[in-house]
């Protein structure tokens, strides 16, 4: 007896089945990429993980400082409670004058501690200027002044100049505030140390040096070398921040400064601390430029 199935077999090439399928395949042609645009697409998604590596290693920095950042602005904020609390009480005008310039000193500290924050939080990354160097180091030591203190570390501030440069100043800022913390680091375990940052000018004028400057325990050849490495590290999994080293930051602080068409030189020897030198195309100072009277 015949039976009748109501499912088609997958083999089946009737001449309806055909036709349809070769409807199907004129509407969805086959995607076909070629080397140029393959490339392209590579490209694309290389550069968007670079920025959120970058992005990722610059909330790790701020992370690290969070606690040393609120209670510096607590000491900031304590004066001006102090100050406001003793004028309110005090008849005296001259008293209520210092009061209120200690207040208003109290006040532009936290201020720029907040701005700064607030810089390196929500960044412009798109956008260059030109920008007193000199002005970043210090901004940005203003937020590790107390991690510094806490690791008993030394701070020398060496201002021979201040050059500018046309840079993105929160990037500029990271790769500051990333070198740092990593010098604060090599010398933690000895218990003491002596941070130098300098800033100024090559001997030519045509480039602005900002020198970074540890004495930590230095590094061997073998790993001057590979520091620039993506994922290299000398920290344990272990530290004291819990997290341990992703061998991101450096790489990450070379590219932000070749980004700039900046250099990025590292002199180390065991025993002697490491030196990070970093270099900008200097700018006119646009002060300078504007006090200067133009040609007759």
């Amino acid at each position: 007896m015949a039976s009748v199935n109501g499912t088609r077999p997958l083999s089946d090439t009737s001449p309806a089945s055909s036709k349809i399928e070769t409807q199907r395949a004129a509407r969805n042609p086959p995607v076909v990429m070629h080397d140029s645009a393959i490339i392209a697409s590579l490209r694309e998604e290389n550069e968007r993980l670079r920025w959120q590596v970058r992005e990722l290693q610059r909330v790790s920095s701020l992370g690290v400082l969070a606690g040393s950042v609120c209670h510096e602005l607590n000491n900031a904020l304590t004066p001006i409670l102090s100050y406001a609390k003793m004028g309110h009480r005090s008849p005296d005008p001259e008293f209520r004058t210092k009061s209120l310039e200690k207040i208003l000193n109290a006040a532009q500290r936290a201020t720029t501690i907040t701005t700064g924050m607030l810089g390196l939080a929500r960044p412009n990354l798109n956008q260059k200027s030109l920008a007193d160097l000199a002005r970043l180091a210090e901004e940005t030591l203003m937020l590790t002044a107390k991690d510094l203190e806490k690791h008993r570390v030394e701070l020398v501030l060496n201002i021979r100049s201040r050059p500018f440069a046309k840079v993105c100043p929160p990037q500029i800022q990271q790769v500051f505030l990333n070198l740092i913390i990593n010098a604060r680091q090599a010398m933690g375990a000895q218990g003491h140390g002596r941070l130098v940052v300098s800033v100024g000018t090559d001997s030519t004028g045509k480039w602005a040096e900002v020198a970074i400057s540890d004495s930590g325990p230095g590094m061997e050849p073998a790993i001057l070398k590979r520091i620039f490495e993506p994922f290299f590290t000398t920290k344990p999994p272990g530290d004291e921040s819990g997290l341990g080293g992703t061998g991101l930051g450096l790489p990450v602080c070379r590219d932000i400064i070749e980004a700039h068409q900046g250099r990025l030189r590292v002199e180390s020897k065991p025993g002697h601390g490491a030196t990070f030198t970093l270099r900008f195309p200097r700018e006119a100072d646009p002060a300078a430029a504007i006090a200067k009277p133009p040609k007759a």
